[in-house]
């Protein structure tokens, strides 16, 4: 069984989605990214989970 970090780094999941580090970065300030993230002061990590689901196809997070 694989163990996935509960968190990864937003160019992390930019690279697993497939588009930009600045473009998931605006996603994210526009609130239109396809992926839940925590903030941590001035760091922003997404949810692992998340990213899984949109990967694997299901489609956004449930809210």
């Amino acid at each position: 069984m694989q163990a996935w970090p509960a968190t990864v780094r937003v160019p992390q999941a930019a690279l697993a989605l497939g588009c930009s580090r600045s473009e998931l970065y605006e996603q994210i300030k526009r609130g239109t990214a396809p992926v839940r993230t925590l903030e941590f002061g001035r760091r922003r990590v997404v949810i692992t989970a998340d990213l899984v689901r949109v990967l694997s196809g299901e489609g956004q997070p449930a809210a």
